[in-house]
């Protein structure tokens, strides 16, 4: 067992078995051992490639996707310009570098990233260069003003309960210790209905349902400050579209499906996001959303068909091939382009956001 493992163990030793959220949260953030605390997950080297680490296309078609909506706020000056869960720094660098076809609009933006990783944070501070950045820990530290954020695979990295029906109500799914390994058990008690989906309660014997408080906390917390000061968000993840059944949990080492309990710590933890849950938290705080929809119809509203155009126009044979590969695992139904959808939560109602023409 990993060295993280055995604090886990140790744990539920002195405390007994733990709910899911709590083993995701250590696993993901323990400041000595944790997965994000002590690694650069990304890139072939790493557990995961993300689509901003795919190709320019995705974060430069952000950027005037960010451009578009601060001119639509009247061009504050200055406003903020969060990213949650930023990587390496790829998709901002991106973003920033296509904004620059909007005369005032880098020069207004004050960048704030949300960001645990140590490691992660010089890689971002490497990638902006000279840029004034500003690091928060959580989403609600982010400064009151006009707010522009982009959240890129956040959501799915935060803890996730699950809960178990068995034929007598549900059961929360916790992590043991048995036999010197972690395992999966399920708690005693009878867990209330009233956290689970209403559309969902009356899921069958054996059906698991997850949900995730702190996804809603975060969501609730943006939410606020676009509503309080006014702004827009782009949550690009992937998820379902409705509250749904299933185990979606997984962990990811070297770009391979592994057992999320056998070396915590080492490999990367994430949950399929469920979209009807954050616009519901979007929309109680008072905010509006639009979408899901699905990355394909997002990035085909945008123009990255055309964008791809224009940069094989002056491409080697070898770049072009690249370029359209890119283009494929971005919006194929095959690769992401289904199984990830985005989501805007705006502070009003006033105007469509681009990308979101079908909804």
């Amino acid at each position: 067992m990993t060295k993280l493992g055995d604090h886990l163990a140790a744990c539920i030793r002195l405390d007994g078995p733990m709910p899911v959220s709590r083993f995701m949260a250590t696993a993901l953030g323990h400041p000595q051992w944790g997965y994000y605390t002590t690694r650069d997950p990304l890139g072939r080297t790493g557990d995961f490639i993300t689509a901003p680490e795919i190709s320019q296309m995705f974060g430069e078609l952000i950027g005037l996707w960010c451009a578009e909506r601060w001119q639509a706020l009247g061009a504050p000056n200055p406003f903020i310009l969060a990213e949650l869960g930023p990587g390496r720094g790829t998709l901002m660098a991106d973003a920033l570098r296509a904004g620059r076809a909007l005369p005032g609009f880098n020069q207004a933006a004050q960048v704030h990233l949300v960001e645990i990783s140590p490691i992660l944070r010089t890689a971002q501070k490497s990638a902006l260069g000279n840029r004034l950045v500003n690091w928060h820990d959580r989403v609600a530290d982010l400064p009151p003003g006009p707010t522009i954020a982009i959240a890129n695979e956040f959501f799915d990295a935060l803890p996730i309960r699950q809960f178990q029906r068995g034929e007598d109500g549900w059961h929360e799914r916790m992590v043991g210790h048995r036999d010197g390994r972690l395992c999966l058990l399920l708690d005693p008690g009878i867990t209330p209905t009233a956290p689970l989906p209403a559309t969902i309660q009356q899921a069958p014997g054996g059906a698991i349902v997850e949900i995730s408080p702190a996804r809603t906390n975060a969501m609730a917390a943006l939410a606020q400050i676009l509503v309080n000061h006014g702004g827009g968000a782009l949550i690009i993840d992937y998820g379902h579209g409705e509250s749904a059944v299933g185990d979606t949990l997984q962990a990811m080492q070297a770009h391979e499906f592994v057992d999320f309990l056998e070396a915590p710590g080492l490999a990367d933890l994430t949950a399929h996001v469920d979209f009807q849950a954050l616009g519901e938290a979007a929309r109680r705080a008072g905010a509006w959303t639009f979408g899901p929809v699905t990355q394909t119809s997002f990035l085909n509203q945008l123009g990255i068909a055309a964008r791809a155009g224009v940069l094989q126009q002056s491409a080697t044979e070898a770049q072009a091939r690249t370029i359209r590969a890119a283009l494929h695992r971005l919006t194929d139904q095959d690769q992401m382009g289904q199984l990830f959808k985005v989501m805007s939560v705006m502070a009003s109602d006033d105007d469509r956001p681009p990308g979101f023409a079908e909804v």
